[in-house]
């Protein structure tokens, strides 16, 4: 079976997922990976999904479409292409900062974490709704091996100080630990 990335954009509305889903169902389609947010007002999902040989990629973009039509939601698809890159050993790691909202937080992190050769997984940016003038930053990262740790943890906390944000970087297994209900 052939794999596609289906992107759906759109306001954000009851049922989204129950009608891709469905429709990926109805076409023969497994999903096998799907992520969704919903940012202030708007939807985000990606799915990848297997499909069968003689569906095209067309013919399912025009079937979600359809269905997704009268929500006023986007569709986008491509071809599923593995990666040809050999995987790199890592270890998970939470990056979590807090602080006064600014232009250019995202950027200035963000730019060091790939100064270190360091690959984002996720990433969420809150702003507080008690203090607007407030943000968190939830990065999770894969930290390859190779990264002097060291290093990367004071780069990371100099920006921060830079920024006046509080930092703090744990492994994944010690945030879910901590914040486990």
């Amino acid at each position: 079976m052939k794999k596609i990335v289906i992107s759906i954009l759109g306001q954000d509305r009851t049922g989204i997922v129950y009608r891709v889903s469905k429709v990926l169902c109805d076409q023969g389609c497994n999903i096998m990976e799907a992520s969704q947010t919903i940012l202030q007002t708007e939807f985000a999902g990606i799915f990848i999904a297997s499909m069968p040989e003689e569906l095209t990629m067309e013919a399912l973009k025009y079937r979600l479409e359809e269905e997704l039509l009268s929500l006023g939601i986007t569709v986008d698809t491509k071809e599923y292409k593995e990666s040809t890159a050999a995987p790199v050993e890592s270890e998970p790691f939470v990056i979590t900062l807090r602080g006064p909202d600014r232009l250019g937080i995202i950027p200035a992190i963000a730019g060091i974490i790939a100064g270190f050769d360091v690959n984002i997984e996720n990433l969420k940016a809150i702003g507080l709704r008690d203090d607007p003038a407030r943000v968190v930053l939830v990065y999770e990262v894969a930290i390859p091996t190779k990264v002097h740790r060291p290093a990367f943890r004071e780069a990371l906390k100099w920006k921060a100080d830079e920024l006046g944000m509080e930092i703090s970087i744990q492994h994944r297994d010690i945030f879910e630990a901590i914040h486990r209900l």
